[in-house]
């Protein structure tokens, strides 16, 4: 896939059949709006052309916003490159952007920076300043400019590649897949009912730092986990069965994570601390990449270390069981 950071000087693009959206998290719902894209695409002899943008738009319209992504730009752009389109676009996100209505944004940007003869609108998506026009507007202005406009089909849960098991045990039979209700779910402590709605595990990112040590001495040495994106949503605080990764040194290995503050040992600041089973290596500096799996209990104040200690050992027990029952 090609990406394209849009710049004044854009222009002359392969004609394309383009959606919208910020897409954070590329999850299933994305995909099947990018699998009718390409369908649009393959149809009219265009190239599919995913168009997003390089940071939120709250985060321009309100000073203080500070988003809780589900991804960064960059494994946005991975994600979409794994749904096999021609190009991604990434738009600079400005206040200027930000007061173009519709119609302005269709010709300026669409037709005349990128080629765009074919759009596809999410079911429930709008765009242009305060959202105000219809998905009828976009069809008639469209037509004034020459780009065909469609609307996608509504994804459906009953009929995706999600199995009903999974459908029931995360309660999600009427409840339309969308990265809000993602973030409501990992801010709940279920990353299984995230990863459901995904299509695959919830990942941080972040450089192995100094921690405090209390791990270590109690028999659990632990990587403390500086994210790499401040931006980036942290899960519900607890106990966490994750598969961590450091390139250079191994990749997937079972492991427990802690996020929390440490109430035991009377902490304050929120950590994260990965638990690498099996692993007794140094990673100062190095990088981590973190896969969530499952939650095993929320993170609550021991009497003393050593009742800490009897309680890890039983949390990772748990999380060697698990896998090996898989």
């Amino acid at each position: 896939m090609k990406t394209i950071r849009l710049t004044e000087t854009t222009r002359n693009l392969a004609p394309s059949a383009a959606t919208i959206g910020f897409f954070d998290g590329v999850h299933r719902g994305h995909l099947f709006l990018l699998e009718q894209l390409k369908d649009e695409a393959r149809g009219a002899d265009l190239q599919s052309m995913a168009i997003t943008f390089d940071r939120h738009p709250r985060q321009v319209l309100q000073s203080d916003y500070v988003p809780e992504l589900l991804t960064t730009l960059d494994e946005r752009l991975n994600r979409l490159a794994l749904a096999e389109l021609d190009c991604a676009v990434v738009l600079p996100f400005t206040r200027k952007m930000a007061s173009m209505t519709a119609r302005e944004f269709m010709q300026s940007v669409l037709r005349d920076r990128l080629n765009v003869q074919r759009l596809v609108i999410g079911y429930d998506h709008r765009f242009g300043h305060n959202r105000a026009e219809t998905f009828e507007d976009y069809v008639g202005y469209g037509q004034e400019m020459g780009i065909e406009v469609v609307q996608e089909k509504p994804f459906n849960l009953q009929k995706s590649p999600i199995s009903s098991e999974e459908i029931a045990q995360t309660d999600l039979q009427k409840k339309p897949i969308s990265s809000t209700l993602i973030r409501r779910l990992l801010h709940e402590g279920q990353p299984e009912a995230a990863q459901t709605l995904l299509g695959y595990a919830y990942t941080l990112t972040g450089k192995v730092v100094e921690g405090y040590h209390e791990g270590r001495q109690l028999g659990f040495p632990t990587a403390n986990l500086s994210l790499s994106s401040p931006e980036k949503l942290v899960p519900a605080a607890g106990v966490y069965a994750v598969r961590a990764m450091v390139e250079g040194l191994f990749g997937e290995r079972l492991s427990m994570m802690n996020i929390g503050r440490r109430p035991t040992f009377d902490g304050h600041e929120q950590t994260i601390e990965v638990h690498v089973i099996g692993y007794h290596g140094d990673l100062y500096g190095r990088e981590m990449r973190v896969e969530l799996l499952k939650r095993l209990r929320e993170e609550r104040r021991f009497d003393s270390p050593e009742a800490l200690a009897r309680q890890l050992e039983a949390d990772r027990q748990q999380i060697i069981h698990t896998e090996n029952e898989q």
